[in-house]
Parts: structure tokens; C-alpha cells; sequence
């Protein structure tokens, strides 16, 4: 596999083998499977459409996998290679009830809202979208009788947690004002897996959640602009890092082949109607911790760190400022075990900008 080229970017290349080669998968459970994957054009669904590609060619697997999209010229130039090894688009709208001929075994709805401007200025559409479209896929998964769903939900379903108990299960909630428009997304990730675990219950839906903690790796678009982005793009054009909070929100994150793996493992081995946690504990930090560690590795940029708090920082759509580890345990209990630590994240991140976006070319 080592010799075929599925994409310019060699470090993506690197992560979609590394998924695809992974012992911690049973691969054998996919064989001769048709697996649907909503939100295919986003960084997580767009990873996982082509590393199943990659493992369906690498193990001889016969899978099939259709990318649920909107934009079917944006799709085609997405997964042009992968085009020519089976991957099969969909064109639908997932907000409207849709007909998929043939047999579906296994879906993973990635399908949503995910910018945080839009969570403020477009906050009807952020909770529609979320709830229909998990709806419509849900009843989808009940009429084909599928093997096993997986519902991408993330971190902040939590809300905000209470500092000293900020260690977070799958059973750890905090408090979320539903009235504040920031609360659009997290609160409909709860909704939304409320939906699914009623699903589960009523219909015997296999469904699952997999809470994501912020995810970024190999692959982000040129036009991703979460923090994680920002702080890299600064590094490479040499400038200053600003931070428009004091910068002491604290989480995890994820590299995306690490997640891939992780909801792999919670489609494939997790219990219906239960919630798995995917993070990685040992990239705990918070904001200003994470500028400054850029900082510091990457000092030849001379980028400084810099602050301009703006008095309403609301309007941003910027999340609560809290401090929250999301602990992963229940989902190493099924065999997964994430291996990048925040610095090879970075690392990996900016290698592939390097190599894919424009601008950096």
C-alpha cells in the first residue's frame, strides 16, 4: 500500500495508512459491508470516507462507501483518486427524508453546523439542522436495519463543568443556559443524543455517540479559522498569536487519525444507546499554554503572544470559558489508545499546511 499516492499531501497520506494498517480495528467485521458516512466533505467524515477506502484496498475487504454530500463538484474534487477505488457520493439533503437504494450496515453521522460564527448569527439553522438531520438518519438506520450507528457528538454537550470536579465521564454533566445563543450547538448535541438514545430504547436502533474532543490534524481546509488554525497559520507567516480571551479555557484534543480510530471503535464494538468520550488526556492545556508552547518550539518564526480582549466577546461565538478534562477511559476499555501528543499534532498540522495550502506553497 506503501506505493500507491492517494493524495498530494504525504502527510495525510501517512495518516490514512496508519488507520488503515491499525490492530486495533477488526477490520473483519467491514468485509463485504456498505458503510455511509454523512458530513463527508468536513475534516472527521472526510478522513474516515478515504481511509475505509484505503483498508477496503489494503486488506481486500470489497467494502463499500458512500459519502453523503451536498456539493457533488466540491466532492469530486475532494476524493478524486479515491473516486477511481470504489467511493461511491451520495447527493442528498439530509434535512429533508431521503430513499438510499440498497443495503446499509453501518452509518456514521458527522453531518452538521461546526462553525462557531454560525452558532451565533445562524442559531435556528445550527439546532434545525442538527435535529432533523439526526432524525431523518436515525429513522434511515431503523428502516435498513442497520449493524451499528454513530452519532458525532462533542466535548460540549457537557456545558460548562464545576472547576473542581472538571474531570469528565461520560456520566459528568455541567450547565448550559439554553437561552444564550451560544448554546445553539451544545445544546443541541444534547438534544440530538437524547434523540439517538430514545431511538436505541424504542426501535432497538444500534446507536452510539462518540463526544469529540476538538479534533485538528493533517488535511483542515484553507478555510478553517478555530484556534487551533489560527495559532498555526501565525507561526508560519511569522506572526503574532492573539488571543481574544485571557486565554485560560482548558480542554483536550484529538489528532483526526487518533478519532477515526476512535469512532471506528465505538461503531464497531460499543454499546447501543451509551456515550464513549474520544480524547486524548495528555494534550490537556489550556489556550494561553498552547500559544506559548508554539511559541517556544517554534521560536525561529518570531512570533510573540499577544492580547485584544474585545469588550462583547459574545458576538464571536466563542465557547464559555471553562476548564474540562475529557476523560477518555471507557473507550481505551475497548482496545483504542490514541498515540499523538499535542506537540506531534502541531507538528503534523504544520507539515501539511506546508505542503497543501496555498498560500504556504
Amino acid at each position: 500500500m506503501s506505493d500507491r499516492v492517494w493524495c498530494e499531501d504525504n502527510i495525510l497520506q501517512q495518516d490514512l495508512e496508519r488507520i488503515a494498517a491499525s490492530k486495533q480495528i477488526d477490520w473483519e467485521k467491514l468485509r463485504g459491508k456498505c458503510v455511509l458516512v454523512t458530513g463527508a466533505t468536513g475534516l472527521i467524515g472526510s478522513i474516515l470516507a478515504r481511509a475505509l477506502v484505503c483498508a477496503s484496498v489494503r486488506r481486500s475487504l470489497g467494502l463499500r462507501v458512500l459519502a453523503a454530500v451536498r456539493n457533488r463538484a466540491k466532492a469530486e474534487r475532494m476524493f478524486s483518486s479515491f473516486l477511481q477505488e470504489g467511493l461511491e457520493l451520495f447527493v442528498c439533503d439530509i434535512l429533508r427524508s431521503f430513499e438510499l437504494p440498497g443495503d446499509v450496515d453501518y452509518i456514521v453521522h458527522g453531518a452538521g453546523v461546526t462553525t462557531s460564527k454560525d452558532f451565533v448569527d445562524h442559531p435556528v439553522e445550527t439546532i434545525l439542522t442538527t435535529l432533523r438531520g439526526t432524525e431523518n438518519l436515525l429513522e434511515l438506520a431503523r428502516g435498513k436495519s442497520v449493524k451499528g450507528m454513530v452519532y458525532l457528538s462533542s466535548m460540549e454537550a457537557y456545558g460548562v463543568v464545576d472547576a473542581e470536579h472538571y474531570n469528565v465521564r461520560e456520566t459528568d454533566y455541567g450547565y448550559i443556559d439554553p437561552l444564550q445563543v451560544r448554546s445553539s450547538y451544545s445544546e443541541s448535541k444534547r438534544m440530538a443524543e437524547g434523540l439517538c438514545g430514545a431511538y436505541a430504547h424504542e426501535y432497538g436502533v444500534p446507536v452510539k455517540a462518540a463526544r469529540l474532543a476538538q479534533t485538528f490534524g493533517a488535511g483542515i481546509p484553507e478555510s478553517e479559522n478555530r484556534v487551533f488554525a489560527q495559532f498555526a497559520r501565525s507561526i508560519l507567516t511569522g506572526q503574532d498569536i492573539v488571543l481574544h480571551t485571557d486565554g485560560s479555557k482548558a480542554h483536550c484534543y484529538c489528532y483526526t487519525s487518533d478519532a477515526v480510530l476512535g469512532i471506528l471503535k465505538v461503531l464497531l464494538d460499543g454499546t447501543p444507546g451509551e456515550a464513549y468520550n474520544v480524547s486524548n488526556e495528555a494534550t490537556f492545556s489550556t489556550i494561553r499554554e498552547m500559544a506559548e508552547m508554539l511559541i517556544a518550539d517554534y521560536s525561529e518564526s518570531g512570533s510573540k503572544l499577544v492580547f485584544d480582549i474585545p469588550e462583547d466577546a459574545n458576538k464571536y461565538g466563542y465557547a464559555p470559558t471553562s476548564r474540562m478534562l475529557v476523560n477518555a477511559e471507557k473507550l481505551r476499555a475497548l482496545g483504542w489508545e490514541p498515540e499523538a501528543d499535542l506537540r506531534e499534532m502541531f507538528r503534523r498540522l504544520l507539515a501539511s499546511m506546508r505542503k497543501s495550502w496555498k498560500e504556504f506553497a
